[in-house]
């Protein structure tokens, strides 16, 4: 387990690392570039190597499989982290990830009542939940080389539709960073001011058809934590608007939420209300962050990477929920959609 910390702001950034300056460099020449300016964004991400996101500090957390289930839910807790990469020491090889998604299905699969305790989740070990668990739908790993483009990671991760991939050493096999949608969008809009703007910036979301706004996934206020966790799992989101009687969205949970279920040890009573779970946010929530339909381009880039959230609800005058707009919705515009690729589908974690 290595523990370091990220870059903050841009000056920051570019003031800590000779190679940051020289990225503003080339984003610069960017203004000079005879293509069209649609695709400024897709050369960027393709001029550039998943190496250069990688903080020269950071915070990477490794289990092994024979790890039990609750200790590594507990260590996810104590690190602050949300996912950590698996290594199996007979392949001597990473196989997977261990997500915030894990948790929510073991709890959605064997949660009976609070008078029942989930043995799976007190006992199993990682590899038994896995065979238990993926023998059906079971994956390879999906990672990325620190030389490949970063527009390589960002198809990636929205084709293979997931949240996290690592990045990893094919020379020496370790693995160095866990890249996301959020990195991936923050890294871009440091350096969106010295490109030139894309006309497509100065749309509103209405006019660009960016997000989902049809059969959104809701709960309510008093929604049992349990249901909650099934509309996670059959629909596939990673977050839930809070929808009062009058249709106004009043709060968010969010798969990574749920991760406090571990770190107070409350996941044996799964009956208690959203409302009731929320209450106790290990982190200060400064409510919902939202958006209209009206609102460019731009501005939702700028609101989601300053509130470092990883989706907004877009709400109408009345502040009723009328659709989700989400980071990989967002990347998808930005550079996969100018180069052609297919739009993505609902992703899973």
């Amino acid at each position: 387990m290595y523990s370091l910390s990220e870059p903050g702001d841009r000056s920051e950034v570019l003031a800590g690392s000779g190679r940051w300056a020289i990225v503003r460099l080339q984003a610069q020449l960017w203004s000079h570039a005879e293509d069209s300016e649609s695709g400024v964004y897709m050369r960027f991400m393709r001029s550039h190597k998943c190496y250069d996101i990688v903080p020269t500090s950071s915070k990477l957390v490794v289990f092994d499989t024979t790890l039990q289930v609750k200790k590594a839910f507990f260590a996810l807790v104590a690190n602050g982290v949300r996912a950590a990469p698996l290594w199996e020491s007979k392949r001597q090889s990473f196989v997977g990830m261990l997500t915030i998604t894990d948790f929510i299905n073991i709890l959605h699969r064997y949660y009976k009542s609070p008078m029942v305790q989930i043995y799976e989740l007190e006992e199993h070990k990682i590899e038994t939940w896995r065979e238990l668990y993926l023998q059906e739908t079971f994956k390879p790993l999906v990672n990325i080389s620190p030389d490949a483009s970063l527009f390589d990671a960002v198809h990636s991760l929205i084709k293979n539709k997931i949240h996290r991939l690592p990045v990893i050493d094919p020379i020496s096999g370790n693995a160095l960073y866990i890249l996301t949608h959020k990195r991936i969008l923050k890294f871009l809009q440091l350096f969106m001011s010295d490109m030139p703007k894309p006309a497509f910036m100065k749309q509103n979301l209405g006019a660009l058809g960016i997000g989902t706004y049809h059969n959104i996934a809701f709960i309510h206020p008093d929604t049992p934590i349990i249901k909650a966790l099934n509309v996670f799992v059959e629909r596939r989101v990673s977050a839930l608007p809070v929808v009062d009687e009058s249709g106004k969205v009043v709060d968010i949970y969010s798969k990574f939420d749920v991760i406090n279920l571990a770190a107070e040890k409350t996941y044996n009573n799964l009956d208690i209300t959203v409302t009731q779970a929320l209450q106790h946010r290990s982190q200060y929530f400064e409510g919902v962050v939202k958006c209209s339909k009206l609102e460019v381009l731009e501005t939702i880039v700028d609101r989601i990477v300053r509130a470092e959230v990883h989706r907004l609800v877009v709400v109408n005058e009345t502040d009723s929920i009328v659709g989700i707009i989400s980071l990989s919705d967002i990347l998808q515009a930005l550079i996969l959609t100018p180069a052609g690729a297919k739009q993505k589908e609902t992703e899973t974690e």
